[in-house]
């Protein structure tokens, strides 16, 4: 069976078992193709529905942003029961979303985790502002650790939402402080990813061309 196929297929216990990490992020990353040339799958999404009625068995777990434009079903094309997606404004790590990506990895066998930021990402444009309301606020203070750890540019008044290559920037470090934080604080994900059973990446969406670059 070949990708598309794969792709096309709802996902079963022995298609899924089948899977390594690299060839289900072939899978995300074949299916982005298409969704930026515009050529989705020929899926029966009804059919989906009935096929995983009695069982789920997808082979990708994406942690993305809250963000409308950044569905991830549709960014890389994927079916009922393809991928388990996890949604927080600003994309960002919590024991709340390990727990998730434990079960999603561990119990339910997905063999990817993705880390997806994106361009021009309103949380991210709020931390850089430091941002304050409500429960916002707090929320917003997970992402100042990447504020902080983009160097460039040294000029203060540079350092805010108005400079969007910086904004940028601190929402790609975002994204691999997201991933250092899964590899220190759940042993379990870090086990399974030493082991070969998950790989754990990260991505950019760029909201301007639908195109997602991964981070080796």
């Amino acid at each position: 069976m070949n990708l598309l196929e794969l792709n096309t297929n709802t996902q079963t216990k022995a298609t899924q078992s089948e899977l390594s990490p690299s060839i289900a992020l072939d899978l995300l990353k074949e299916g982005n193709a298409r969704f930026v040339e515009n050529k989705k799958a020929n899926r029966n999404l009804l059919q989906q529905v009935d096929d995983t009625s009695k069982g789920q068995f997808p082979f990708a777990t994406v942690l993305s942003c809250i963000d409308s434009r950044v569905s991830s079903e549709l960014i890389f094309d994927q079916g009922i029961g393809d991928i388990f997606s996890v949604r927080i404004a600003g994309n960002f790590i919590n024991q709340d979303i390990l727990g998730s990506m434990e079960f999603a990895c561990k119990l339910a066998g997905t063999k990817v985790i993705v880390v997806l930021g994106h361009t021009s990402c309103g949380a991210v444009k709020g931390a850089c502002d430091n941002a304050k309301l409500g429960n916002l606020t707090a929320m917003l203070d997970k992402i100042i650790p990447a504020v902080e750890g983009v160097a460039e540019p040294a000029n203060k008044d540079q350092r805010n939402s108005s400079n969007i290559d910086f904004v940028n920037e601190v929402a790609k470090k975002n994204v691999h402080l997201s991933i250092a934080r899964i590899l220190d604080e759940s042993p379990v994900l870090a086990e399974m990813e030493k082991a070969g059973e998950i790989s754990i990446v990260g991505g950019m969406y760029n909201i301007t061309t639908g195109k997602v670059e991964f981070y080796a």
